[in-house]
């Protein structure tokens, strides 16, 4: 405890789900240390950022707000400020932070959460700026929570990666594959799910590396039949799953394990072997159709989704029509696609890239609407069935809708009661969109 007087603190993540499970663990720390919680930086003693490091622009949208963020300080000059995550973990931003930005009093690495209250004691008794970003500390895998939500929770299986892809800063900033001990994942799942949650996502930078590294080594496909035998009516899902490693062992276990999303996210990135080789991916396209067509032998109307990167150094016009090629053969529920941009600090960054911005952007218009076309017809196959829908929340632009994903990963809307939200129901689909469906309620609990 802090001592006397509520304090109140604005947390604050960006990026992926394992940075929202990071910023969760910060709440959990500052719970224990007598803080509560505002949705307004406005009201807030202490704000944490909890930042990203994938694209350099979501580094210059930090140090937007932070810069905005000189005034509140001049306004109150006992509020504390923080920023933690990815990108402070580089030492270099963390000096930048310290040179530049002065209304800033603590950095805190993505490994060195558990520093957080020796930081903040620091600055309460005068320190002017105090950092950690110390390598590997993983404090955050057993850290209590504050969860964003209360019937949805990630649980990260395993930290860092071993993969090195050209355009990817991760593996710098969160360090080498570490696998959490199994029977910890395990008594956390048990622990959720006896609390009422619904859903576990499984997270990691590359799940089907799981287990690799303990000492008894575990598969992430024997983990996942674990978790499957816990007692209770729950549904697991998992990111993010490397196509080298996407074993028929893993295919085998979504398909046999009744708790296991009925979905699978396959980053294919590109549908240029070429390209994938310069990525430093390690399959092919061949190589990775094959895991596909496995997948589809199993079931013609498996739901999947991907990554795509447009206009990868040097993408000529034949690599980018293997990526459109690709799309329509597989035919994915959605996909979620990013123009390249250089990321300091990467191979790919010192690339020769002659290709211009306008056809990048071209080529993204040209994918996004070969996607559309394959959604709006592909979801079509969901009318007529009735699907298990964990329900997330009120529709945004239909009143009196709800929303939420089916086991497939496909977001659905209907018409029900909010009291819903967070249960599970089945809903009869009658129309489908190019990025959801829609349809009646049948059974509620």
């Amino acid at each position: 405890m802090l001592g006397s007087g509520v304090r109140k603190a604005y947390v604050r993540s960006f990026g992926c789900q394992l940075n929202v499970s990071d910023g969760e663990k910060i709440k959990g720390l500052l719970k224990k240390m007598g803080y509560t919680f505002t949705s307004d930086e406005n009201e807030a003693d202490l704000i944490m950022l909890n930042t990203c490091a994938v694209r350099e622009s979501a580094e210059d949208r930090v140090f937007g707000i932070v810069g905005s963020m000189k005034k509140l300080k001049e306004l109150r000059p006992s509020l504390i400020i923080g920023i933690a995550g990815c990108m402070t973990a580089q030492s270099h931003i963390a000096g930048k932070i310290k040179r530049s930005y002065p209304q800033v009093d603590i950095v805190l690495g993505t490994s060195a959460i558990s520093a957080l209250p020796a930081l903040l004691l620091n600055k309460l008794r005068g320190a002017a700026f105090s950092a950690d970003i110390t390598e590997y500390d993983d404090f955050s895998a057993t850290a209590e929570q504050v969860r964003e939500s209360s019937f949805k929770a990630s649980v990260p299986i395993m930290f860092g990666c071993n993969n090195f892809c050209t355009y990817c800063i991760v593996p710098y900033v969160r360090g080498r594959e570490r696998s959490r001990a199994p029977m910890d994942i395990i008594s956390e799942v048990k622990g959720l799910v006896q609390a009422g949650y619904k859903e576990i996502m499984l997270l990691g930078q590359n799940v089907n590396s799981y287990g690799k590294d303990l000492e008894t080594p575990m598969s992430f496909p024997q983990l996942l039949r674990e978790l499957n035998s816990i007692e209770g009516y729950f549904i697991i899902r998992f990111m993010s799953s490397h196509p080298k490693d996407a074993s028929r062992e893993l295919i085998d276990t979504i398909f046999e394990c009744e708790k296991v999303a009925k979905h699978l996210h396959l980053p294919v990135q590109s549908g240029s072997s070429d390209v994938l080789r310069r990525m430093n991916r390690n399959y092919t396209a061949e190589k990775y159709l094959e895991t596909i067509d496995y997948i589809y032998s199993r079931d013609p109307d498996f739901s999947l989704t991907t990554d795509l990167i447009v206009g990868f150094p040097d993408e000529s016009d034949e690599d980018f029509q293997a990526t459109l090629d690709i799309i329509k053969r597989v035919r994915y529920d959605n996909i979620y696609s990013f123009i390249y941009s250089k990321r300091s600090g990467t191979k790919a960054a010192v690339m020769p890239d002659p290709v211009s911005d306008e056809v990048k952007g071209q080529r993204m218009r040209t994918l996004l609407e070969t996607q559309r076309e394959i959604s709006s017809e592909h979801y079509k196959r969901f009318i007529g069935r009735t699907l298990r829908v964990l329900v997330d929340d009120k529709a945004k632009k239909k009143p009196g809708y709800l929303t939420g994903k089916s086991n497939e990963f496909i977001i659905v809307e209907f018409e029900g009661d909010p009291s819903l939200i967070g249960q599970f129901v089945d809903v009869e689909i009658t129309d489908a969109m190019n990025w959801a469906v829609s349809g009646r309620l049948v059974s509620s609990p």
